[in-house]
């Protein structure tokens, strides 16, 4: 891993296919996933974006499909949602979606018991259970307690992912990773060139991937140790950064409105 990664650079031109994390890369985080936006001016580079890769743009998140079509209204792009487990390769296409086990169902209930009264907010998604303690960072240590000692009592085949914020159980099969080589199998990603951009723990299994396939990978105001090659400060950078190197006519028009 690399204590420091190098400042992304400006892309030459060349058939690059995209993957993007959301929250903390595209959006700035909030104490709530709920409580964030999407201006018209992100909307309208993602779409410049998806036109000048010929549709080679996928987000990569750990949100649901549905909430992140939600989000970003009327976009409906490619997507791998809660970190590969569901997915839908063509715009607007079909959703292969997860549903929640019933084991993971009354974890579930018995951590919001303990929690969601204290301004912790679990969120629920499917096979996938996100504990959010940045209203509560005092929380995130008996937040993770509860999620690690859940590890005893689920089938084989979960796992604990810490993230900035608060802490994460998921099976293995999810993998950021994973859901970025599903798509460089397919048109129109395959034989293209991946950039990866992503900010936090769950990043990192892209990053690996994106090294890996010989792309470009870059973490959003990084802490730490990460395997990404390069790095961005914030996300404002993020936006000005894609902006730049792929917003085509439109980048001193969107920059100037992102970064506003």
């Amino acid at each position: 891993m690399n204590v420091q990664a190098d400042i992304a650079p400006s892309l030459p031109e060349g058939r690059w296919a995209l993957f993007l994390d959301i929250d903390g890369t595209l959006l700035e985080h909030a104490a709530h996933p709920d409580a964030v936006s999407v201006s018209q001016e992100l909307r309208k580079l993602l779409e410049t974006i998806e036109r000048r890769l010929d549709g080679a743009l996928a987000f990569i998140t750990g949100r649901s499909i549905p909430a992140v079509d939600h989000l970003f209204d009327p976009l409906k792009l490619r997507i791998a949602g809660l970190y590969g487990l569901e997915h839908r390769l063509l715009p607007g296409g079909e959703i292969k979606a997860a549903d929640e086990p019933a084991d993971m169902a009354v974890l579930a209930d018995e951590i919001e018991l303990e929690l969601a009264s204290r301004a912790v907010y679990v969120e629920r998604k499917g096979p996938v259970l996100a504990i959010h303690t940045r209203a509560a960072p005092h929380l995130l240590a008996r937040a993770t307690e509860l999620v690690e000692a859940a590890l005893q009592r689920l089938p084989k085949g979960y796992r604990v992912i810490a993230g900035n914020a608060g802490v994460e159980l998921m099976p293995l099969e999810a993998a950021k990773g994973a859901a970025i080589r599903r798509f460089m199998r397919i048109d129109p990603f395959s034989g293209r060139r991946p950039v990866f951009l992503g900010d936090d723990t769950s990043d990192e299994n892209g990053f690996d991937t994106v090294n890996a396939l010989g792309g470009i990978s870059i973490r959003v105001k990084p802490q730490g140790d990460t395997s990404a090659r390069f790095a961005i400060e914030d996300v404002a950078g993020a936006l000005n950064w894609l902006a730049a190197n792929f917003g085509d006519g439109l980048i001193q028009q969107i920059r100037s409105n992102l970064v506003a």
